[in-house]
């Protein structure tokens, strides 16, 4: 079976990545970062449209593919064995796309970090990682973010 990490370059998505491998018996791990082609964010965002460059999706599908071979990279670094890694463009949702994937590979489970880069939309539309536990037909393991030590007691030393 293979493990479908959802990776977006975001501090939680790394950490999801330290956790599946400090934690899961290694396993074919197979990366995934999505892009949303103009066309799907002109349906999305409508009131957009103006501010939407054209000859931004070649950009958008070269940075995910460069974010889907870093999270490979990672989890590599991290002790996972036989990574792979897809940049896959987004026709209806994020999460859709994510559990669609999973489906299609067979994963034996999904690993997502609690918050990635989509920021307010996140707050105003459910959280990709909410909509994928809540979809998935599968195992789904949510990393929730990694806790920094806080610098207000280090200050005084």
């Amino acid at each position: 079976m293979t493990i479908l990490v959802a990776y977006d370059g975001s501090a939680d998505s790394r950490g999801a990545i330290e956790f599946a491998a400090k934690h899961l018996a290694a396993q074919p791990t197979l990366v995934v970062t999505v892009w949303e082609p103009l066309l799907v964010q002109l349906k999305k965002y409508p009131l957009a449209a103006g501010a939407i460059d054209p000859g931004t999706e070649d950009e958008a599908h070269a940075q995910a593919e460069q974010h889907a071979r870093e999270g490979a990279e990672l989890a590599m670094a991290a002790g996972l064995s036989e990574v792979s890694y897809r940049a896959v463009a987004d026709n209806e949702s994020i999460w859709k796309t994510i559990v669609d994937v999973a489906d299609e590979i067979d994963a034996s489970l999904i690993v997502t970090g609690s918050r990635g880069l989509a920021g307010v939309r996140s707050v105003l539309l459910g959280s990709v990682s909410n909509h994928v536990l809540h979809h998935a037909h599968r195992p789904t393991l949510i990393v929730p973010p990694v806790k920094t030590p806080s610098l207000k007691g280090l200050a005084g030393r």
